[in-house]
């Protein structure tokens, strides 16, 4: 039995060698054969120098280093590609995602019920009560109006049999939301709770403008309700506009022609500007989207890796 664990890397000089040893114990417990995949997502700090000489001192390291930042996503999907194992689990280095946690994965799976076992937090201890909010009501909604199945507080960690991980691989869309995608595939998952664990060195870095981007990202690449909104709005509009027509010929006829308020006619005319304006940008998301995709640009580009067959482009 092999186990491949993806870990995407962006600023975690701190972090890495906590993480690593953490997960070097779990290892030997267990007692398996085990490759541990750095993605260094273009860190500015001393991250892809730590990885070197984890690497020159443990020939079960790859690291993987990009050119430039190119996000989570892309360094999940990096991983994804150059994994090859019985078992493929993607996890933080932050260790949020408790390495302890994969022993009782690796049981569940071998059962044989299950294709993965996917992690979700019961608690959210420490989290701005204002960012739990919007997380909450986040999922409630990306799994009303999308094919999306998206548990409150699910994490990125999780275990997965190569067939799942081929799936999600051949799932080459540039505009990628992983948590979507590991939905949409199907497949029988297990969700395990456990209680939210801070990061052990270093900052975050997600702010709420960045969680909130990827949450419409996440609702745009994978439900139409957006567009359904704008139409029906385009819909209404034009009803209430004629029937604000009709109202206006029938005072025009019966009670000739007064001047009316400065006020009230401009207000009319922003709002129903207003509306157009934000249908129109809904539109826009989507045709940019479709925009990235027609470019067909890599995921990534690797500049530099300890293994010679890495895919350098995908």
């Amino acid at each position: 039995m092999k186990i491949a664990l993806i870990v995407p890397c962006y600023n975690e000089q701190e972090a890495v060698p906590i993480f690593y040893e953490e997960v070097l114990t779990v290892m030997k417990e267990m007692d398996c054969q085990y490759e541990l995949i750095f993605v260094n997502d273009g860190s500015k700090d001393s991250t892809l120098s730590i990885l070197r000489e984890l690497a020159e001192k443990n020939e079960n390291i790859t690291y993987i280093s990009f050119s430039r930042n190119f996000g989570k996503e892309s360094a999940m999907y990096a991983g994804f590609c150059n994994a090859d194992a019985d078992y493929v689990a993607v996890m933080d280095a932050d260790m949020q995602d408790p390495p302890s946690l994969l022993p009782e994965m690796i049981k569940i799976l071998q059962s044989g019920e299950y294709d993965s076992v996917a992690t979700r937090r019961v608690s959210r201890d420490g989290e701005p009560p204002i960012r739990s909010w919007f997380a909450r009501k986040f999922y409630q909604l990306i799994n009303k109006i999308s094919d999306a199945d998206i548990v409150d507080g699910a994490r990125d960690f999780r275990l997965m049999k190569q067939e799942m991980v081929d799936s999600i691989v051949a799932m080459g869309e540039y505009n990628r939301f992983s948590k979507g995608i590991f939905g949409w595939i199907g497949f029988k998952t297990y969700w395990l709770p456990f209680k939210n664990v801070e990061r052990v060195a270093g900052e975050t870095k997600w702010n709420f403008w960045k969680l909130f981007k990827y949450a419409i990202d996440g609702i745009i690449n994978f439900s139409e309700a957006p567009l359904s909104i704008a139409s029906w709005t385009g819909i209404g509009m034009t009803f209430v506009s004629f029937v604000i027509m009709l109202i206006i010929i029938v005072r025009r006829l019966c009670f000739g022609d007064p001047v009316a308020g400065w006020a009230s006619t401009m207000c009319v005319i922003i709002f129903i500007g207003a509306i157009q304006l934000f249908c129109m940008g809904i539109m826009g998301q989507y045709i940019a989207k479709t925009y990235n995709e027609a470019k067909r640009r890599p995921h990534y580009i690797v500049s530099e890796s300890n293994r010679k067959s890495v895919k350098k482009l995908q």
